[in-house]
């Protein structure tokens, strides 16, 4: 009778437990290899915007039309030691946790890294509260799942494409031909910097009309991009 009871504890842990959290590993693992070779089709957050009457303006496109002077901005302004880590900042976070002040150089306290930034964006949800501390488990595994497999010249170039730069425009070429039209490829160093400025909140945060923040925020973005420019391991993720 115990061997049964046994045998059938083992069946429902396999069924109810073990099964699905195979699935869920193996299903999440074949999904982010497919976007080591293919953009998003679709995120969680682009439907949000869909549902929520934004609409949804998008036009992916390849690392080598994406353009240098939004990836040096998007790295001077959200992740300057992208090159450096394995996903995630411990320096600043360390810093963030035991409240000491930060360089002029290094990002504001709290932010996300871009992988971390990308895996939520591409996997994950947007949000706040609890909702938020929900996330952080999947956010971990998937950061350091593209981390593993995809590599930073491909977390930058998933990340300028399907982050949201204003409201229902997502990446840098519909933010490009919204905002100045043209392709990111030719953007100019003030240009990016503007519309990478309108991170982490581009429905408040404005290019088209100049809200204040980014009027107030831009200039200080190139001052980080010429800080930045000519590190040996910045300019071969950019190139």
């Amino acid at each position: 009778m115990e061997e049964i009871n046994h045998k059938k504890k083992r069946s429902i842990f396999y069924r109810f437990i073990l099964k699905p959290i195979l699935f869920l590993f193996l299903s999440s693992l074949l999904y982010t290899l497919f976007c080591r070779f293919i953009l998003p089709p679709i995120t969680i957050t682009q439907i949000a915007d869909v549902v929520g009457g934004y609409g949804l303006k998008r036009d992916y496109v390849s690392n080598k039309n994406i353009g240098r002077n939004i990836k040096l901005a998007a790295l001077a302004s959200e992740d300057q030691r992208f090159a450096e880590h394995g996903g995630f900042d411990w320096v600043s976070i360390d810093k963030s946790m035991n409240g000491k002040k930060k360089k002029k150089r290094e990002r504001g306290a709290g932010a996300s890294t871009i992988s971390q930034q990308t895996a939520k964006n591409v996997f994950l949800w947007q949000g706040s509260g609890i909702t938020r501390y929900i996330r952080k488990v999947p956010e971990f595994y998937f950061t350091k799942l593209i981390e593993w497999t995809w590599g930073k010249k491909r977390i930058l170039e998933v990340y300028l494409n399907v982050i949201e730069m204003g409201p229902g425009i997502y990446g840098v070429e519909a933010a490009s031909q919204s905002y100045f039209h043209k392709h990111a490829k030719d953007l100019s160093r003030q240009e990016a910097a503007m519309i990478i400025a309108c991170l982490p909140n581009p429905k408040r945060f404005t290019v088209r009309p100049l809200s204040h923040r980014v009027s107030w925020r831009y200039p200080q973005i190139l001052e980080q991009m010429n800080n930045l420019e000519g590190d040996e391991d910045i300019e071969a993720i950019i190139k």
